[in-house]
Formats: structure tokens, C-alpha cells, sequence
């Protein structure tokens, strides 16, 4: 049964290629569903044509999905069916014959300078929960790490010698973010006063923990991103992936070469990256703009 290779499929991600559980939920959510769509549309999985893949992608576009989510969606189940061939469940992936759609370019979402200040100002660091909360800020911000990567960094991980702390990234790469003074402040602080007090008698070697000892979700981080901003009344929605961006912004902005934030992002590639230079290249052009003498007055 398609469901019980599923979840076979997922158990092959966790055990033996690491994948984080950010995305086993995703493939999780997105195989569920075709799997309801062959059971809805009487689809044999392991015979499954090219006319039938078709077919799905003409529903998800009449569900009114985004071009994005359909490139995941096909990624998801590339993904699986080479899983399938690996046990000798069919002969062929015939989802690698059909094209991912062109892509929605969407410019990130980032904090202006007066924003950031207004979220580190909320919050409260004379206690112990403000001052984590305020580490967790600080080195979202420093380091551009993504969510999951913040909430497994171990203390092992962690050089406060050197500023730097060792990332395990997507598809298990690792690699070396560092922070700067103001974080580097917040993370002394919290290691040798906070950090003990929220372990109790407990024993885990997290960085970041909750208030009973135990490691921070991402979930737990969200929400705590969340109230801070709720606290700092910011109009606009704002993610731990939003001071991501914020940090590769910056960095450009202020002469960072786009190889070297590709490696501190941890990106596979480097046309990820590039996104952000249209950021940096509106704010270029409004500097332009704005103080380049032969324009017309309008």
C-alpha cells in the first residue's frame, strides 16, 4: 500500500540520510495528499503515466497553488520514487521527465536597521527567559542561520575563543557561522548564568532550552519570535527566516561579496543566493537616485 511505503520512505530519510524533521513533515504533508488524490482518483502509484502525472498537476493548479509549491510538490515525489526504484518497486521515476514550473521570484522580506533595534529593545533581559530570548534574536541576526539549525546547535558546537560555532546544515553539509560582540555578550551571559538554571538536574547538551530544562522547538523559538514582535508592535509579519534575510541584506549591503554569504547561509547553490542583490540593487539605485545631480525635477 502506497501509505505504508510512506512511511518506509520517511523512516530512509530519518535514519539514514538525517533529513531534519522540518522537512520529514513536508514530504510528509505533500505525499499524504497525493496519496488521497490516487485513492480519490483511482491512480495505480507504481503505474502510474505521464498523463496522470498531468492530470495532478492540472488539479494543484486548479486548487490555485503557487508555482513554488508545485516545484515541491514534483521535488517531493522525484525524491520518492527514486526511493521506490531503490527497493525494486518500479523500473523507472517517472517524475524526472516532467519539468518543474519557472519559479515566482519573490523578494524576501527584511528588517530595516530601525525595526531590528525596535525588536532587541522589547524585549526584557533581567530575566532569565528575556535574556535567552534576547541570545535567540541575537544570533538569528549574527549568524543567518535557519530556524532548525539554531535549535540544534549543541554546546560542542560552540567556540567562544573564536566567535564561531559549527553548523549542520541541509543535506548534513556542515559548515562555520560566526558572531559578533553584542551576540557574543548575550551567549557568555546565558551559558554561565542562565543556561544552569533552566537545566535543573537535567542533562542535555542543547544550547537553547525552555523553562522545564528541555531543548527549544522550533516551534517553542516561533513562538517566542512571535510575542517579541507582538511587544514591538511591527506592522508587518515577521519569521526567524526574516532575520535570515536581514543578515545576508546587510552583509551585501555593506560590501560582503555574494560567494562568501552563499557559504555563510549554507546555500547548495549559489542562484539561491542571489535573490538578495536585487535587494541591495533597488537600494543602490534609490541612492542613486537621490543624490546624482542631473536629474529632472518631476
Amino acid at each position: 500500500m502506497l501509505e505504508n511505503e510512506i512511511i518506509c520512505y520517511l523512516n530512509f530519510l530519518r535514519e539514514e540520510k538525517r533529513s531534519p524533521e522540518t522537512t520529514l513533515n513536508s514530504y510528509s504533508k505533500d505525499l499524504e495528499f497525493f496519496a488521497q488524490y490516487t485513492e480519490e482518483h483511482n491512480v495505480a502509484y507504481l503505474k502510474i503515466t505521464k498523463e496522470e502525472i498531468r492530470a495532478y498537476l492540472k488539479y494543484l493548479d486548479n486548487l490555485k497553488y503557487s508555482k513554488n509549491s508545485v516545484s515541491r510538490y514534483l521535488s517531493t515525489l522525484r525524491g520518492f520514487y527514486s526511493f521506490l526504484i531503490r527497493e525494486g518497486k518500479v523500473q523507472s521515476n517517472p517524475f524526472k521527465i516532467i519539468k518543474n514550473p519557472k519559479k515566482e521570484k519573490k523578494l524576501p522580506n527584511f528588517l530595516q536597521p530601525d525595526e531590528l533595534n525596535q525588536i532587541f529593545d522589547t524585549i526584557d533581559i533581567s530575566t532569565d527567559l528575556g535574556l535567552r530570548n534576547r541570545l535567540i534574536v541575537e544570533l538569528l541576526y549574527a549568524t543567518g542561520v535557519r530556524l532548525s539549525e539554531l535549535t540544534s546547535i549543541s554546546l560542542q558546537n560552540i567556540d567562544t575563543s573564536a566567535n564561531v560555532i559549527r553548523i549542520l546544515g541541509k543535506g548534513n553539509k556542515e559548515r562555520i557561522v560566526y558572531f559578533g560582540d553584542y551576540a557574543e555578550k548575550y551567549l557568555i551571559q546565558y551559558l554561565e548564568d542562565v543556561r544552569p538554571r533552566l537545566l535543573q538536574d537535567k542533562s542535555n547538551q542543547f544550547l537553547l532550552l525552555n523553562k522545564n530544562g528541555n531543548p527549544l522547538t522550533n516551534r517553542g523559538v516561533q513562538q517566542i519570535v512571535d510575542k517579541i514582535v507582538q511587544t514591538a508592535a511591527l506592522k508587518h509579519h515577521i519569521s526567524p527566516h526574516v532575520l535570515r534575510h536581514t543578515f545576508a541584506t546587510d552583509l551585501l549591503n555593506n560590501g560582503a561579496d555574494l560567494k562568501s554569504v552563499q557559504e555563510l547561509l549554507g546555500h547548495a547553490s549559489l542562484s539561491t543566493t542571489q535573490i538578495y542583490t536585487h535587494i541591495t540593487n533597488e537600494r543602490l539605485r534609490s541612492v542613486y537616485l537621490n543624490a546624482f545631480p542631473r536629474q529632472d525635477e518631476k
